[in-house]
């Protein structure tokens, strides 16, 4: 069994959306200094490296600790999509259009470093979501910060996806991950009424 961690490395130097809170990690016990053990705290955005957003982050809905599991574990399939930087990915940019499991993580390498904040990372068309909401998609994840562009107030894409009841997963990395089926695990802390959660996601090849 191959295991594909496709989450970015959490430290200080992790890049968040620009006025969020940056990741810091405050140690207050070492025992490399002579204590009985280690122990620290972290101050972070919910939004860090891989999460997944929780409805209440864009509409008036559940938080993450009252979303079923089930969006974020399961057969997933990666698939490449091109476009021009700064974009909305439309369905005739993806790779394949033969959709062959409930979970889609698209590949965009258009959020190349995970340190450093670049604006015109690729994102999801309304037009896209809807798409895949009738190909009995549950959760899309992308390899970018959002799924709407940095600019986007309306976030339309979030939208679709609360009308669909679909589940979103961001800031993946995909950049040595072939296209092809896979298992994902993606689970979200169980954080009361929180608008999103960090996560270790993983694929497992089928």
């Amino acid at each position: 069994m191959d295991i594909l961690d496709i989450s970015p490395l959490i430290s200080k130097d992790i890049a968040v959306w620009p006025g969020d809170t940056l990741f810091e990690r405050e140690v207050l016990m070492d025992t490399e200094n002579g204590d009985h053990l280690g122990l620290s705290k972290v101050t972070t955005t919910l939004h860090l490296g891989a999460h997944t957003d929780a409805p209440n982050h864009y509409v008036k809905g559940k938080g993450i600790d009252q979303r079923s599991l089930n969006y974020y574990y399961g057969p997933a399939q990666v698939i490449t999509a091109r476009t021009d930087r700064g974009q909305r990915i439309l369905t005739n940019d993806l790779a394949t259009q033969d959709i062959q499991a409930p979970r889609v993580l698209l590949k965009t390498e258009s959020f190349p470093d995970p340190q450093q904040w670049n604006e015109d990372f690729c994102s999801l068309s309304e037009e896209l979501v809807d798409w895949m909401a009738q190909k009995q998609v549950l959760l899309v994840g992308i390899d970018t910060p959002s799924i709407d562009p940095f600019s986007s107030k309306a976030l339309e894409a979030h939208h679709r996806v609360a009308h669909h009841n679909m589940a979103i997963l961001e800031g993946i990395v995909l950049d040595e991950v072939a296209d092809g089926l896979y298992h994902l695990c993606a689970l979200p802390l169980k954080i009361k009424d929180a608008d999103a959660s960090p996560v270790r996601a993983i694929l497992i090849s089928t």
